[in-house]
């Protein structure tokens, strides 16, 4: 895997829309922040465009649009780093439509979640590294201060994520496990089995995080890795947060660990039958405090009866 070049005081980063509409007050705050870190921010020319199809689904713009954005920053030399200004449904559209050689000539830091995972999974393909992590939104709200701005910009800068060090869960299966780490949002990521973007291999350290999906879905989902052979074979599991979504009629959040036990007892479950380790609770995923992971990094996970270091 190639690891796209450290970024220096004074170079581009894009920030453009692949997938959902953003306000304009989150490219506002993104900008900001990147320009407090020394670096010089530009926008995609579409980045804040609107397009409505199917009646219900608000784009940040027509697929031409978001397409010409996203293929400009990717192959630009001066531009070292992309920032996707937030997920929402789209990102599909455009991988088979993107440049792959020129993304591949010019290998640089893709930073983004939930939807952006189907890029993730693009960049995992051309043999380049990206990070999952949090957007826009995120940094109109926080900066370039705490937990996760420092760590986007130690990875930006030539560093790795810092040890994350977390409490274990009831649900835990210790053990240890080194291998490449991949990951992102379990719905985007299934939708992509059987294509040329398939992230999700036996053999690695499979992250998985999910929003407004019941259970029984995410139990349909884990089914089609188990019976794809993939879920039995990968070297551990982390188990991210799975919130917004209603159970016996409550509608769960993240903030009350309790009443996400159905979700943790179902993939408790699912993976029972496997010995490799398994970290419950880990914060990825749609929550403030998303830690930024690097995809297609290699790492080692080790889970205890107490902690997950990772």
């Amino acid at each position: 895997m190639i690891r796209p070049p450290a970024l220096e005081r004074g170079d581009k980063v894009a920030i453009v829309s692949p997938s959902g509409i953003v306000l304009p007050e989150r490219v506002e705050g993104a900008v900001a922040a990147f320009r407090e870190w020394g670096f010089q921010p530009v926008t995609g020319q579409h980045v804040l465009e609107s397009h409505c199809t199917y009646h219900t689904i608000r784009f940040g713009g027509t697929r031409q649009q978001r397409l010409a954005d996203l293929q400009w920053a990717l192959a630009e030399d001066s531009i070292k780093a992309v920032l996707c200004s937030r997920g929402g449904y789209g990102v599909v559209h455009l991988l088979e439509l993107l440049d792959h050689d020129a993304i591949k000539r010019h290998p640089k830091w893709l930073i983004g979640f939930s939807d952006i995972s189907g890029l993730h999974a693009l960049f995992h393909k051309l043999g380049i590294m990206s990070i999952h992590a949090s957007m826009a939104k995120h940094f109109t709200e926080h900066g370039t201060q705490g937990e996760i701005s420092r760590a986007v910009l130690n990875i930006l800068t030539g560093g790795r994520w810092p040890e994350y060090h977390e409490q274990g869960h009831a649900f835990n299966r210790e053990g240890t496990a080194t291998a490449t780490i991949t990951g992102g949002n379990l719905t985007v990521l299934a939708g992509l089995m059987g294509t040329p973007y398939n992230l999700m291999k036996p053999g690695q350290l499979l992250f998985i995080e999910d929003i407004a999906e019941e259970p029984y879905r995410v139990e349909r989902l884990l089914y089609q890795l188990r019976l794809a052979g993939i879920l039995p074979q990968l070297a551990g599991l982390i188990v991210g947060k799975f919130n917004r979504y209603h159970a016996d009629g409550r509608f769960i959040e993240t903030s009350d660990e309790d009443m996400h036990q159905d979700m943790n007892t179902m993939i408790r479950d699912m993976v029972a039958p496997y010995g490799y380790p398994v970290a419950f609770n880990f914060p990825t995923g749609h929550i403030d405090r998303n830690l930024p992971l690097i995809e297609g990094a290699t790492a080692t996970l080790t889970v205890t009866a107490t902690h997950t270091h990772l």
